[in-house]
């Protein structure tokens, strides 16, 4: 139950209360609204977010949200801008160099308004706009949002905030490296950082100091995204079967003698050409040695072989991100030693999945499919004792996925409405200690579950798991098959 607090006053000056900016957020022409996007999250979302995050803040608290920060790609180029993934989830807001405050009770300004939100964000630009495109700013926060309570960012400095009088200030870790932008922007996120601390009066050692709490932080935040929303799952669903269509159009086309680059790019074709945005992180497309690098990014090799390839790929579908892997012969068949080692990871996964469902710990799962791999190398022989089972099996099962492919949580048991990965693999690199015949096989099978109350759902069940139906899949014709390009003439040896 929601308990009701005595109201606490912000007080600042009533001239910010209607902040000017250079011109107000243009409407969208109807033939802009029919060209974006049907399923973006709505704002009543986001507005249930924060009324779900102040029912578990503490007593008299403010959770205080920054943006993450810019990167430079090289130069003065930037990295397309990846919005903090709490302050799309609170607000829907997506843009660099801004603030959103969160208080557990209703506030009341000079004037007599009350408001329990705040939201300091990047100002209109004309000219910013014309190179890298419109900005919300602060009528567009108020519409399209639904935080009437919105500023430009230069209004932060004098909103007289009296931070002292709250119990608790939630936030995050400070970024430790944040670039200045270019130019005399007076309010960008090195600013506002510095203007909360000053007006927080925060010390720089403030981890002995209660009032200041980065754990909470955590905590809170990771207790409401840990449990996905029906909104959160249409979109999880669609990151999920993108990613799977991926998966199955390159089983269909996979040759030896593709690159691995190519086969990253015929999945992000996929992931694209159905509306996805993003990959939610590099992709991996490992052949033969390569794919017994955990995280391999590279993708560099010309040639995959005939050799396994391992394939962990996911589309991200309006900020939500898929994580699926499948382990794939390129030559179209399983070799008898990679059969073997492809049934145990699959034998692996099975006996995790019998153990889904609410109230099951996390580690029990674990637990489960390391015993199968344990038990399975022992008696191959490729260990000598069970208790090695982590030079091959060298990671955990399973982890959160949703705004971050390794999303956030804090629950040590399994809850309906999580949704999980569940990833046992085997990696066997060249000169480890076992016979040769087992070496540079590299297993992974990654798919993604919904926890519901007796069980759980397979969410990435289009791609295909088993031997057979893997082999069945990369037999059949593709879609990708007849998209062949010239020789560039560049690459023609010329004499000089």
């Amino acid at each position: 139950m929601r308990t009701t607090l005595p109201k606490r006053t912000l007080f600042f000056t009533i001239a910010l209360l209607s902040v000017s900016f250079c011109f107000s957020q243009p409407i969208p022409s109807t033939k802009e609204e029919n060209d974006l996007p049907k399923d973006y999250l709505p704002a009543s979302f986001h507005a249930g977010r924060r009324d779900a995050l102040r029912q578990i803040m503490p007593a008299n608290s403010v959770m205080v949200v920054f943006a993450y920060p810019t990167r430079t790609f090289s130069n003065d180029v930037e990295y397309l801008y990846h919005a903090n993934p709490d302050m799309y989830y609170f607000s829907g807001y997506k843009e660099p160099h801004s603030l959103l405050l969160i208080f557990k009770d209703q506030q009341t300004d000079a004037a007599g308004h009350t408001f329990s939100e705040l939201l300091f964000l990047q100002k209109r630009n004309a000219q910013q706009e014309q190179w890298t495109g419109k900005r919300l700013g602060t009528e567009g926060a108020k519409n399209s949002l639904g935080l009437a309570m919105s500023f430009n960012g230069e209004s932060f400095k004098k909103f007289a905030i009296d931070f002292s009088r709250f119990d608790k200030v939630i936030f995050d870790r400070f970024p430790a490296d944040i670039p200045r932008t270019r130019g005399r922007d007076s309010s960008d996120l090195v600013d506002l950082i510095q203007q909360f601390k000053q007006k927080a009066s925060i010390p720089e050692d403030y981890s002995k100091e209660k009032r200041f709490d980065t754990r909470l932080y955590r905590q809170l935040t990771g207790m409401l995204r840990e449990l996905k929303t029906p909104e959160e799952m249409t979109l999880i669903r669609k990151a999920v079967e993108i990613s799977c269509q991926g998966q199955n159009e390159v089983m269909k086309s996979v040759r030896p003698d593709m690159s691995e680059l190519e086969i990253q790019g015929l999945h992000e074709y996929v992931h694209k050409k159905y509306g996805a945005e993003e990959v939610g992180y590099g992709s991996i497309v490992g052949s033969g040695e390569n794919g017994c690098v955990l995280h391999y990014m590279e993708n560099a090799k010309t040639k995959i072989g005939n050799s396994l390839l391992l394939m962990d790929v996911g589309a991200e579908y309006h900020g939500y991100t898929a994580d699926v892997t499948r382990t794939v012969p390129a030559d179209g068949k399983f070799s008898s030693e990679e059969k073997i080692i492809y049934q145990l990871v699959y034998d692996a996964q099975e006996a995790a999945f019998k153990l889904l469902r609410e109230g099951t710990r996390w580690r029990d799962a674990g637990d489960a499919a390391r015993n199968v791999i344990a038990d399975g190398l022992f008696k191959l022989g490729i260990i000598k004792d069970k208790t090695d089972v982590g030079k091959y099996y060298p990671h955990g099962l399973s982890h959160h996925i949703g705004l971050d492919v390794h999303d956030r949580g804090v629950s040590d048991t399994l809850k309906k409405d999580m949704v999980i990965t569940i990833e046992p693999g085997i990696y066997i690199p060249e000169g480890s200690d076992c016979d040769k015949k087992w070496w540079s096989i590299a297993v992974r099978i990654e798919d993604d579950a919904l926890i519901t109350k007796n069980g759980y759902e397979l969410l990435s069940h289009f791609a295909p798991r088993k031997i057979e139906e893997i082999e069945k899949m990369i037999a059949q014709k593709s879609a990708l098959d007849d998209f062949k390009l010239p020789p560039l003439k560049s690459a023609e040896k010329k004499a000089f």
